[in-house]
């Protein structure tokens, strides 16, 4: 293996991590596994914040809901019958201690900039302004889903409290085929995906 100081950029760069700190909503990217929620349902349960916002409808490439047999096994009494990741992890919430009064609704999101869009606009037509948020999502999901919230929150101060997932840390990402392929592929998302984006601010 290559010496580690290699791989220190891209570590960097795309495994974002805050501690937690009191803010005024959780954000919940969606996704069809369950450990970003049960994270949330933990910093609700410790006063981290009064509102949870899974957002989601279902993968654009998939075109459905749909778990794999091994996430359906981790969660059983959330995995029968859903049509949505909204409500896959709404019950993953609630199972876990999170009242229904304190989860807000966003169904509609197929990808990850649609679920900072879509959260955006379910909390402006609920009259709430948020100073301050904290992001849970994938370890390596968390740099590209924090450009995204930053871009559509820009006056919010955003805390990524990430989990890791598939065994794909900051430590442990270069040391298997699929951890290259996943967080190599985050990199080039960062790019790729931004592009136009940072494009509608310039001036020319």
């Amino acid at each position: 293996m290559m010496k580690t100081a290699f791989y220190d950029g891209i570590t960097e760069f795309i495994f974002v991590e805050n501690q937690p700190q009191k803010a005024d909503v959780i954000f919940l990217p969606g996704g069809a596994y369950p450990e970003a929620a049960l994270y949330a349902a933990k910093l609700y349960q410790e006063c981290y914040a009064p509102l949870v916002l899974p957002s989601g409808k279902y993968s654009i490439m998939k075109g459905c809901f749909e778990l794999s047999p091994q996430e359906a096994e981790k969660t059983p009494y959330a995995a029968e019958g859903c049509r949505t990741e909204w409500e896959y992890l709404s019950r993953i919430l609630q199972h876990s201690g999170v009242p229904r009064r304190a989860i807000l609704r966003e169904d509609r999101a197929t990808y990850t900039y649609e679920n900072a869009i879509y959260s955006r606009a379910a909390l402006d037509a609920a009259g709430i302004t948020v100073k301050k948020a904290i992001l849970c999502c994938q370890a390596f999901h968390a740099r590209r889903a924090l450009m995204y919230y930053q871009e559509q929150f820009p006056e919010t101060e955003i805390l990524v409290c990430p989990i890791v997932t598939r065994g794909i840390s900051g430590t442990t990402w270069m040391k298997t085929k699929a951890g290259i392929d996943i967080v190599l592929g985050e990199v080039e998302r960062c790019g790729g995906q931004f592009h136009e984006i940072l494009r509608r601010y310039a001036d020319d």
